[in-house]
């Protein structure tokens, strides 16, 4: 999940092809549905990401009462208006009355907490919960930005690695050299520092068990001469989210779908990044399926995002997006961190009926 950040961004309208009163503000490569004449290319105006939660003052104000996502119908989720994917809100509350929109995009100003934003984080089910504990040791799994906002962040023809996003729920596995401990948590839970305390019920230490992660990252961090190493990876199936690659994990005696999407280690006190498929052995672990390797060019990386999904080897519904990273792990100055960023297929994002479990 990427980071909640409202900023003020400088505008590119577009025509709506299919609707007279509409027109399309584009920021960075995403797009939001605007009413025709309310913005000129060239304008700055606020920018509210998909994820977030608005407070009900603010949804009144936008004349947007009734018409977000979630059950209290308070989040930004992309949608399709008369044909066309909308995906945020371009606006310009009272609160930012007086701001010099200009200076604020500038500057990169945040206005998620004077106006009360927040970022929505989904419900976590019984069966991927359970008792937590303090993880100092916990090696962390990072934000990952979207591409879409950030188009600039690979140089065209760079090398590239595009790796299948899929629609489970991230595990984040850490063995501790200093004795042999494992910790195990979630997305949601690693982000506070907790693990999850070891439950043969709980999916997450079901999918370790499993796949013998233990063994896989005890020998990594011999190999490596690591004091630590995390492996992460998505964990999918029936009963994980609406799209389940053909994976049933229902029955205690099946395993949950487990492929592994990045590696760190902590070596001579430093924490590094390594492509899964350079430091596993093959069968060693699942891997995420390898989509595309090359250089970058941002139409094409698009177009990879979308259609069907290959971990089953049937193809049996839509692909969630890619991940893209450079063949070479650098930082990036563009989002402050790990040059690494999500694609998401538009069709992912407005299917009907579709989960997001963290």
């Amino acid at each position: 999940m990427s980071t909640l950040r409202v900023t003020v961004e400088e505008l590119t309208v577009h025509e709506h092809p299919n609707a007279d009163a509409l027109e399309l503000a584009q920021v960075g490569l995403y797009r939001a549905v605007v009413a025709k004449g309310a913005y000129r290319t060239g304008d700055f105006a606020l920018y509210i990401p998909e994820q977030a939660v608005l407070p009900a003052v603010l949804i009144e104000e936008l004349g947007l009462t009734g018409r977000l996502a979630g059950g209290s119908a308070d989040r930004v989720k992309a949608v399709r208006l008369r044909g066309e994917i909308s995906q945020g809100l371009v606006c310009r509350p009272r609160a930012l009355d007086g701001v010099d929109l200009e200076v604020a995009a500038k500057e990169g100003a945040d206005f998620a907490e004077l106006l009360g934003i927040t970022k929505w984080v989904p419900l976590i089910p019984t069966h991927m919960s359970g008792d937590v504990e303090s993880a100092p040791d916990l090696l962390p799994w990072v934000d990952i930005e979207n591409l879409q906002r950030y188009p600039e962040l690979f140089e065209p023809g760079e090398p590239v690695v595009l790796t299948e996003k899929l629609h489970g729920t991230a595990c984040l596995f850490t063995y501790v050299v200093e004795g042999e401990r494992a910790l195990v948590s979630s997305k949601g839970f690693g982000a506070k520092g907790l693990a999850l305390k070891e439950d043969e019920r709980n999916l997450y230490w079901r999918a370790v068990h499993g796949h013998a992660v233990h063994a896989v990252a005890a020998d990594l961090a011999a190999r490596l001469g690591a004091t630590r190493v995390g492996i992460f990876a998505e964990v999918y199936g029936v009963g994980v989210q609406d799209l389940a690659y053909g994976h049933d994990v229902r029955t205690a005696e099946t395993p949950p779908g487990y492929a592994v999407f990045d590696v760190s280690a902590e070596i001579d006190g430093q924490v590094r990044w390594f492509d899964p498929a350079a430091v596993l052995a093959d069968g060693e672990l699942p891997l995420v399926p390898k989509l595309y390797e090359g250089p970058y060019e941002l139409g094409a990386v698009l177009a990879v995002a979308t259609g069907r999904e290959t971990v089953s080897g049937r193809g049996l519904h839509l692909r969630e997006g890619v991940v893209i990273r450079p063949a070479v792990e650098r930082y990036s100055p563009v989002v402050g961190g790990r040059a690494i960023a999500k694609a998401v297929s538009p069709a992912y994002l407005t299917r009907k009926g579709g989960t997001e479990y963290e």
